[in-house]
């Protein structure tokens, strides 16, 4: 609840409730939480948790804590399957909705990217049609668009170039590609030697 935008709590207290649970973003949001534990905890159930009941608890304390960038963890998911582990990386660069205190890189700019991905893939397909980016059914000025896409470049530059730079001290790659998805995203735990049992100690002052 608190990885939402908070003006959605602002809009709730004034009455507004319809236009709150319209949001765009808050419906991505808790899709994304939602379909991230039912795919965890079918993939971990029979394999890490006998019942079903523990490998929802523990899917849906990791999912949670890792997309609102919390860092708090119940289980060592280092021990998880490849599939779910790689659902938790991928919830680290998503990050809270924008306007809340998470990090990452924020839901509504992933659904921006998806909707400008569309479009661009719509003009191929009909060059001669005109497509707008729409959030709630309002466009999103060409202004705006770039500005996300300028901050998702940098954010994978970034990224790109402080896994060079952590590389130095010979880590595994695991470790040092979630070691730098989770410091830049403010997220915690990452994986390997960085996992939830492990910690950022053994690297250098670099």
């Amino acid at each position: 609840l608190f990885g939402i935008n908070f003006t959605l709590y602002y809009n709730i207290l004034k009455g507004n409730v319809k236009s709150a649970l319209k949001d765009v973003e808050l419906r991505v949001y808790f899709g994304i939480v939602a379909v991230s534990i039912l795919l965890i905890a079918l993939n971990i159930n029979g394999t890490v948790f006998k019942s079903v009941w523990e490998s929802l608890m523990h899917s849906a304390f990791q999912v949670t804590s890792i997309i609102t960038t919390t860092g708090y963890v119940t289980t060592d998911f280092n021990q998880w399957p490849v599939f779910s582990k790689y659902i938790l990386v991928l919830l680290m660069f998503i990050g809270a909705s924008a306007g809340s205190t998470g990090g990452g890189m924020k839901v509504i700019r992933v659904v921006i990217l998806v909707k400008v991905i569309k479009r661009e893939l719509m003009k191929i397909i009909h060059p001669r049609s005109i497509c707008s980016v729409k959030i709630g059914g309002k466009p999103v000025d060409e202004e705006s668009t770039t500005g996300v896409l300028a901050f998702f470049f940098f954010y994978m530059l970034l990224f790109a170039v402080a896994i060079l730079i952590v590389s130095l001290d010979g880590k595994p790659l695991e470790t040092t590609v979630t070691a730098v998805a989770c410091t830049i995203g403010n997220v915690g735990p990452g994986l390997d030697e960085v996992g939830p049992i492990g910690n950022f100690s053994e690297f250098s002052n670099l």
